[in-house]
């Protein structure tokens, strides 16, 4: 027997009678987007078995997940002088007319800091989806949810959509930083329910961490590494399934976009090949996967940390935002590129609502994709590394 993640789609559900209203079915509230995520004990004659039920979508084996960890030591903020960080102006916030007013966001991470001043104003709704309660232990969370709404802390915006009013903050990552991908499945169910514009999340699934713990409980290795890739591959199944039906339901409701860090696993400052390809929820269809990008004399400069094949860059070294118990602190990462283009793409949702094009999530993404530029990037950027370019703000 195994634990499991199953994603059933119940908007077909029958009532209990031709006219009536009872749906047969003894389910919670759906929501917005019919999805229900659940976890089940299940041996390979129950997957294969509920693989045949029609409200089934995926069936996929819990993984464990991690936040994206930060590259090198945290520097501490400015202070003195007042100003801009780097990445709001990197991607043009600070020149747009928009603040992300109006667009809903959720940040799906290690929880938030709410009593940080970056967030006064803001409705933070909160979920624990980790186990560990409400609120952050860790400073990640904080961080990444600094860059896509904070207001201005002592004189330094932060912020890039620093007119977002409401904001969704599921804690899928416990204090340590770790947490499975049943969380994670749950988060998102939430955050669409809820009915979030803006998914943001800088995490990943631990293949490796995966591998390794079947080992030390006496696994033999080529057998845990099958067992883990077979995990893997089912999970960004899942995460197919479920951007699928998302969409699906994009008429009703205008949709999401879902933005995700590659990853900080390449090496390229200890050998130029050393490049680590995105992973899931990253790598999964229809999630905008986000590379890292660094100041540098001969203009910004792919991260040597940054997974390989993103759609778009992020401004992701040095990158000053929300400390955890108040202040500003700079981290590097591509989860600190991620906020980046969710924060652009809030902006861009509110654009579309001032104009005459229909709103959906698929408009949105358009418009973040077919903004991005490579100029201002060092000319021997790699586009397999860069992606489409920087994010840019309406």
């Amino acid at each position: 027997m195994r634990t499991y993640t199953v994603l059933r789609d119940l908007t077909d559900a029958n009532t209990g009678e031709p006219f009536g209203g009872a749906a047969t079915l003894g389910t919670p509230d759906l929501g917005s987007v019919g999805l229900r995520v659940d976890v089940e004990r299940l041996d390979k004659s129950d997957v294969r078995s509920l693989s045949r039920d029609p409200e089934v979508r995926a069936i996929a084996p819990v993984m464990p997940t991690t936040l994206i960890h930060p590259v090198g030591e945290p520097e501490d903020g400015p202070t003195e002088a007042a100003g801009t960080a780097w990445g709001v102006t990197a991607v043009g916030a600070d020149r747009s007319a928009r603040t992300g007013a109006g667009v809903v966001v959720a940040v799906l991470d290690t929880g938030i800091d709410a009593a940080h001043p970056a967030f006064t104003g803001v409705t933070l709704t909160q979920m624990d989806f980790s186990g560990s309660g409400n609120g952050d232990k860790q400073g990640h969370g904080t961080h990444c949810a600094g860059t896509v709404l904070g207001r201005d802390v002592d004189g330094t915006r932060i912020g890039v959509a620093p007119g977002i009013e409401h904001a969704l903050i599921g804690k899928v990552l416990g204090d340590n930083g770790g947490g499975d991908s049943e969380m994670i499945f749950r988060g998102i169910q939430w955050a669409l329910d809820n009915h979030a514009q803006v998914i943001s999340m800088s995490l990943g699934f631990d293949f490796p961490g995966l591998v390794k713990d079947l080992v030390g409980r006496g696994w033999p290795a080529d057998l845990a590494t099958s067992v883990a890739l077979e995990a893997y591959r089912a999970n960004l199944r899942m995460f197919d399934a479920l951007m699928g039906v998302a969409r699906g339901r994009e008429p009703f409701g205008g949709g999401c976009v879902l933005v995700a860090a590659a990853g900080n696993e390449s090496r390229r400052d200890v050998d130029p090949d050393y490049e680590i390809a995105v992973s899931i929820p990253a790598a999964a269809d229809g999630v905008v996967s986000v590379g890292a990008l660094g100041e540098s004399a001969g203009g910004l400069r792919v991260a040597p940390f940054s997974n390989t094949f993103p759609q778009v860059s992020g401004p992701g070294v040095a990158v000053l935002s929300a400390k955890l118990g108040g202040g500003l602190t700079a981290l590097s990462g591509t989860s600190m590129a991620t906020p980046h283009v969710a924060g652009v793409a809030a902006l861009w949702w509110e654009e579309l609502t001032r104009s005459d094009v229909p709103l959906s999530a698929r408009a949105t993404l358009a418009k973040v994709l077919a903004t991005a530029t490579t100029a201002g990037l060092a000319a021997d950027a790699d586009p397999a590394d860069r992606g489409l370019g920087l994010v840019q703000a309406p």
